[in-house]
């Protein structure tokens, strides 16, 4: 049905365009007779036969039509034209009333069902309508909402903050009873009374900063604050006190109640806070009081440890160059064995230097009673270590104490040491001061020197500055005093008269000797903290004992014993420092060379009497090859021979008495061996130049060239006399 009303329409619209047509044809008349043209806007558009509005405006456009074109081109008459379509379209018409009353009950039903789908369709676009009303409305809603919610967050998060500041205050205005009875009740040695107390503390601290802000609040609080105050403060006044009145206690550790203090060091921070009058009444208290204790126990200790000093100790008098009056015998000097309780070695080392060895140097000090009980004795530096060592323990123990408890750093806690060990390291300085102006033993005055050297080192290595100023005050007491002592000992031997000395004798004088050990002592000593000004004063002391022994060599009449005398004393200095001195000290270096050159003259010395013919014909042989003139010798054939037949007939008796001579002459058998050894040696370089002037062609022809010893047979036999040492 809907195509057959389709068709229907198109009909239609044919006969709309060939009406237009008939239209056209009509405008065109006049071209067939006389009759005025007729125009368009004459025309009657609302008649039947110009139904349309818009002729006018589509006229162009049909006369574009491919229909209307094929019309014109062929002449057809339109006349019969419409006429043959209007009565087809009267047919179709028909036909499709026909078949519109045939589908009229489907056309109604289509009718009907188009007009609901019309009606459903209206029904949604109202309901569409009211739905994007609704969400246009809730989109404002929504953001209302979320306007409201940070809104809401703002003020919730203000209420918090404002809560919690509110909730600190609260707590901070209210005081527990449990605060008020530990306070009032409890020891202040409870763990409960101390954390009480910090609350306690807060509270004060808090109630302070309302006042400066003028809080009303605080007042409801503020007397009850102030009474616990005051009460906490009675208590910890009269605990802190008590602690310190107990040091005075005789024979009272007094590092125990220290300790104890420790563990309370708020309170005397709750006092600095909230009381300072009784905070610097319990700081001067604990300062007059251990200041006492020190001074009373040092002043004691000190006094105790002289009466076990040496009984003997170095005067005046025991210095290098002066002579020992009371012991001639120079064996007896040196190998008697006084009495150790008695006497001090003054220019031995012996083991005092282990005293500077850490395990001593940081060892238990000594009890004076018990070394009394035990008739001991000790040399000063012992009595100085232990005193030191002392002061060292107790200095440091009590410095970290007053800094932790009293709170006290840099300048502040120097001078609050001071003022408490500041009498005791007084009288301990006048002490040292009074006994370094009578010593006149230099080795113990430098080992106290290094004993203090080390423990600065040990108190700078803790971060203890706190006795680094005695240290510098007892330095500058014993370093010039060691100076004067080591000039002293320069001078005397520099004075020395050797005519005044007694017996000469070839062998070490007890003065180099007592430089020796004293020299490998101070530079032992000297190596850990190495002084510029020691080594000065020591090279100036090996000079005078260098021209004392030459001297003394120029006492000896002949040159063998000036060598021997030299050789002996060069030896023993240098075996001497060599066990404790490096072996590239100045000290070994000079006497190693003194040596070689006295032990080389002594040789030509030794070998010229028995072997001097020889020799002096060996040198001068040497001299004229050189120059070529040896044929002035070939008449000294007499000479030669009495120089072979001579060397042969007495060499072995000469080379056993040089042995034995060099034996009796040298007290270290180790030096005479290396003498008698270089002696054969050298005798051997002179007999091969022999040898070798005799073969030269001007001798070739003397008869005692056959009386020659073989070398090697020589140097065979020669072996057998060295001494086995």
């Amino acid at each position: 049905s809907v195509s057959v009303f389709f068709t229907c329409v198109s009909l239609r619209l044919l006969v709309i365009r060939f009406s237009h047509l008939r239209c056209i044809e009509l405008s065109e008349v006049k071209l067939d007779g006389d009759m005025a043209p007729l125009q368009l806007g004459e025309l009657d558009l609302t008649t039947d036969e110009f139904i349309l509005d818009e002729v006018d405006i589509h006229i162009q456009a049909n006369l574009e039509d491919d229909l209307v074109k094929e019309a014109l081109r062929t002449g057809v008459d339109l006349r019969h034209y419409s006429k043959q379509v209007e009565t087809e379209l009267q047919r179709i018409e028909q036909a499709s009333i026909k078949d519109y009353i045939k589908e009229s009950q489907n056309i109604a039903l289509l009718h009907n069902q188009i007009t609901a789908c019309d009606s459903i369709l209206e029904r949604m676009e109202g309901m569409l309508s009211g739905f994007q009303s609704d969400l246009s409305s809730i989109s404002s809603e929504i953001q209302t909402l979320q306007q409201q919610s940070v809104s809401m967050n703002v003020r919730l998060k203000n209420r918090q903050a404002v809560r919690s500041h509110l909730s600190q205050l609260v707590d901070e205005l209210v005081v527990p009873a449990a605060m008020i009875s530990t306070v009032l009740d409890s020891p202040v040695t409870d763990q409960e009374f101390l954390e009480q107390l910090h609350e306690l503390n807060n509270k004060i601290n808090f109630t302070k900063e309302l006042s400066f802000r003028e809080t009303l609040a605080c007042n409801d609080i503020q007397d009850i604050v102030d009474r616990l105050k005051i009460k906490a403060v009675s208590k910890i006044r009269e605990f802190i006190l008590q602690k310190i009145y107990s040091f005075r206690k005789p024979m009272t550790n007094y590092q125990i109640p220290q300790n104890t203090l420790l563990k309370y060091r708020f309170f005397y921070q709750f006092l600095l806070a909230n009381e300072r009058t009784v905070a610097k009444e319990i700081r001067d208290e604990y300062v007059d009081t251990m200041s006492k204790i020190y001074y009373s126990y040092f002043k004691s200790y000190s006094g105790r440890l002289l009466k076990v000093q040496y009984e003997e100790v170095a005067d005046k008098d025991d210095l290098m160059g002066v002579e020992d009056t009371a012991k001639k015998d120079i064996l007896n000097y040196f190998f008697s064995k006084p009495s150790l309780k008695s006497r001090n070695t003054i220019f031995t080392l012996g083991q005092r230097g282990a005293l500077l060895s850490p395990a001593e140097l940081e060892g238990p000090i000594l009890i004076p009673h018990t070394a009394q009980r035990g008739d001991s004795r000790y040399p000063y530096e012992s009595l100085f270590r232990s005193q030191h060592y002392a002061l060292l323990d107790n200095g440091c123990r009590e410095f970290l104490f007053i800094s932790d408890f009293f709170m006290v750093t840099g300048n502040s806690g120097l001078d609050l040491f001071n003022s408490i060990m500041g009498k005791t390291l007084s009288m301990l300085l006048k002490s040292m001061s009074s006994y370094v102006a009578d010593c006149f033993d230099s080795i113990a005055v430098f080992l106290c020197i290094h004993i203090l050297l080390r423990y600065r080192a040990i108190t700078t290595k803790r971060g203890l500055p706190a006795l680094d100023r005695y240290w510098e005050a007892v330095l500058e007491l014993l370093w010039p005093r060691f100076e004067l002592i080591l000039e002293m000992n320069i001078h005397s031997i520099r004075n020395t008269d050797p005519q005044k000395l007694g017996l000469l004798d070839t062998r070490p004088h007890y003065i180099t000797r007592r430089y020796a050990e004293f020299s490998s002592a101070i530079v032992s000593i000297n190596q850990t903290f190495p002084n510029e000004r020691t080594h000065t004063l020591l090279a100036q002391l090996q000079v005078e004992v260098e021209n004392f022994v030459l001297k003394m060599a120029a006492e000896f009449p002949s040159r063998r014993d000036q060598l021997i005398f030299l050789i002996n004393n060069y030896d023993m200095m240098l075996s001497v420092l060599m066990e404790r001195a490096a072996d590239d000290s100045k000290e070994v270096e000079g006497f190693q060379q003194l040596l070689l050159a006295r032990t080389q003259e002594f040789i030509e010395e030794l070998l010229s009497p028995p072997f001097g013919g020889m020799i002096s014909f060996v040198k001068e042989a040497e001299v004229l090859m050189e120059r070529g003139q040896l044929e002035r010798l070939k008449n000294d054939e007499a000479r030669i021979n009495q120089l072979v037949r001579g060397f042969s007939s007495s060499w072995k008796h000469s080379v056993e008495a040089m042995s034995q001579e060099v034996m009796r002459s040298f007290t270290n058998f180790k030096n005479g061996t290396s003498i008698i050894q270089g002696a054969l040696t050298q005798l051997i370089q002179y007999y091969h130049g022999f040898h070798k002037v005799l073969n030269q062609p001007a001798f070739r022809s003397l008869g005692a060239r056959s009386e020659l010893i073989n070398l090697h047979h020589l140097m065979v036999e020669v072996k057998k006399h060295k001494p086995n040492f």
